[in-house]
């Protein structure tokens, strides 16, 4: 492919794209979309769209409550408990012995919800309302628990990037 040829990012995929940069330079490791299972079309918009449902219901249900401070006190993963357990659930690696079926990673699934959270915090990019700032805010620590996730970092390694970016927060 010709450098002519190149397709451009749109501005979700450079958001992600400088996001995993992001992510990787703080473990010292190069993070790279997965290659993806061969999920046929059809399932993969019916997941992606599963995963937009869940994560407006989630949402709602934070607006409802009148919780937005969520971002703010390190409280999105229990804000959006069935958002995360469906990633998780896309991600399995490996299935129960039990199981009649093997684990199948679904990974780019999860590359297009996290294509579609960047979306989500473009169009909150400007927004000044404490609401929607902190929705921004919920929607940025959730790209960052699906890279977790979509990567093998352990918790423990999040609880360090935390701690990086606290720092990193304060210096800015």
């Amino acid at each position: 492919m010709t450098p002519d040829s190149t397709p451009p990012y749109t501005l979700p995929e450079a958001f992600l794209a400088w996001r995993r940069l992001r992510l990787g330079r703080v473990l010292g490791v190069p993070l790279a979309p997965l290659p993806p299972s061969g999920l046929a079309p059809e399932s993969r918009a019916h997941l992606r769209q599963q995963a937009r449902e869940l994560y407006w219901e989630e949402l709602s249900w934070e607006h409802l409550t009148h919780d937005e401070d969520i971002a703010r006190h390190g409280l999105v993963e229990l804000a959006f408990p069935g958002f995360l357990a469906f990633v998780d659930g896309l991600l399995l690696r490996e299935a129960c012995p039990d199981s009649p079926a093997p684990a199948t990673p679904r990974p780019e699934v999860a590359e297009d919800i996290l294509l579609f959270l960047a979306e989500r915090c473009i169009a909150l990019e400007s927004e000044t309302e404490p609401e929607r700032a902190a929705e921004r805010e919920a929607t940025l620590r959730l790209m960052d628990l699906v890279l977790y996730r979509l990567h093998g970092i352990p918790v423990e390694e999040t609880d360090r990037l935390d701690l990086i970016r606290a720092y990193q927060d304060d210096d800015a």
